[in-house]
């Protein structure tokens, strides 16, 4: 699952999302998953902190 800032979890696909996150789209596997993350996820920072700092260096 995403939040919206754009940092990434694991969660069990027969449970609820809990609130402020989406599902990502993605079922399979933990290791399957935790590939998927490391795909995507390739920036740690929140993604306010990201906008932030690149209006900031404008």
């Amino acid at each position: 699952m995403v939040n919206r800032e754009a940092q990434y979890s694991l969660w069990p696909a027969h449970l609820d999302v809990p609130g402020g996150w989406d599902r990502e789209g993605v079922e399979g596997s933990r290791q399957e998953c935790l590939e998927r993350i490391e795909s995507v996820w390739t920036d740690m920072r929140p993604a306010g902190l990201v906008a932030a700092m690149e209006a900031e260096a404008r």
